[in-house]
């Protein structure tokens, strides 16, 4: 009796339904096709650069208070001059914008207090 219930019609129309759908659906996602892009991955070294002669400014009206820091930055092995450099001053804390003329940067404005200064943090792009 269970045997003629699974197998009435109207179940066997629904099953061959979901088989043919199933099938349509597999032979249209075969037929997919991607072009070949230009797209990639791999790794090279990073070489840096050099920072020297760090010389930190006080703010005239408050010298608890660094105003700007100054420094020479040359590249290191075969890296290009420097385009862009930000430093941090206090761990986790903002970033200030440099201003580099030749192997020379300076960044200005910068506000932080000398008692929470604890690192100076350089990052450069060329």
């Amino acid at each position: 009796m269970i045997a003629k219930k699974i197998l009435r019609p109207r179940t066997l129309v629904a099953i061959l339904a979901v088989l043919l759908i199933m099938i349509a659906a597999y032979a249209y996602a075969a037929a997919n096709e991607v072009p070949e892009t230009g797209a990639g991955d791999g790794s090279n070294t990073i070489s840096g650069y050099t920072i020297t002669n760090v010389q930190y400014s006080l703010d005239d009206a408050d010298p608890s208070l660094i105003s700007a820091v100054s420094f020479d930055i040359n590249p290191t092995d075969n890296a290009s001059p420097v385009r862009e450099v930000k430093v941090q001053l206090v761990t986790g804390g903002d970033w200030f914008d440099c201003t580099e003329a030749g192997t020379s940067a300076t960044c200005t404005n910068i506000g932080v207090s000398v008692f929470t200064a604890n690192q100076f943090r350089v990052v450069a792009v060329q």
